[in-house]
């Protein structure tokens, strides 16, 4: 099987959309895409927050769902909203106020609508996706060797959604990652998201596809089995500081 596997979103639909069918994809009248050579989109998570059409994407991604099409792996992002609309005290921060701005735009009927079906959709997901029997891994900020397949504990949830953290934060605020990658040595290839870069990082048999759209960048998929990556210009503002350079 072949796949498209898409980087984080953030809510940059218009660009999603755009970069869809750059890859040839034709939306169905479900609004579900197909391919005309049976290739298959997934994604490595984060579709909402910080971009301007959170909710556009999503209802994207239900349609997705209800067509039995969608390779979603959720990423911290989504795991907060899921706890929002699940009533959880969470800082409406980091993003996140952007997404919630939208749902409070909707009617209190539209609103229940969303919330159930969000948190129906979340609850469904996989924490991680293995496809063509296991060669290929697609996890939302990476996955150690060791992790897969085991029982899923906290730890591992953890390394998935949020990455190898120490603890310790940056100056900026944002928690210090160690780069996973460079120790990584499996035979299956992890396709990940969650730390923008400027280009696609490829890396002892690993691949960041967050190519930072919503920090003005652009929006890429990696091509399997091909290793390509397709790429279409962001539409938002550029903020360099954003972006993470790998000391490779």
């Amino acid at each position: 099987m072949a796949y498209d596997i898409i980087g984080d979103i953030h809510g940059c639909y218009e660009e999603l959309i755009l970069l869809i069918k750059k890859l040839g994809y034709h939306q169905h009248k479900t609004g579900a895409f197909v391919h005309p050579k049976g290739r298959k989109l997934a994604f490595v998570g984060d579709a909402t927050d910080r971009g301007p059409q959170s909710l556009k994407v999503l209802t994207l991604l239900f349609a997705m769902e209800d067509a039995n099409q969608l390779l979603y792996s959720p990423g911290n992002h989504c795991n907060k909203l899921y706890r929002f609309l699940k009533g959880h005290k969470v800082q409406i921060s980091h993003g996140l106020e952007t997404t919630v701005e939208e749902f409070k735009q909707l009617s209190k009927v539209k609103r229940e609508q969303f919330r159930k079906r969000y948190i129906n959709f979340y609850e469904a997901l996989p924490l991680y996706q293995q496809l063509d029997h296991d060669q290929i891994i697609i996890a939302h900020a990476g996955i150690r060797e060791d992790m897969i397949g085991k029982p899923l504990q906290k730890n591992i949830i953890v390394f998935v959604l949020y990455g190898d953290i120490t603890g310790e934060r940056l100056a900026d605020g944002r928690p210090l990652r160690k780069d996973w990658a460079k120790e990584y040595k499996g035979s299956s290839l992890i396709v990940y998201g969650h730390t923008p870069t400027k280009e696609a990082r490829f890396k002892n048999h690993t691949v960041n596809i967050d190519t930072g759209c919503v920090f003005g960048g652009k929006l890429s998929a990696l091509r399997y089995p091909e290793l390509e990556v397709l790429s279409v210009p962001s539409l938002q503002p550029y903020v360099i500081e954003k972006f993470h350079e790998f000391a490779d």
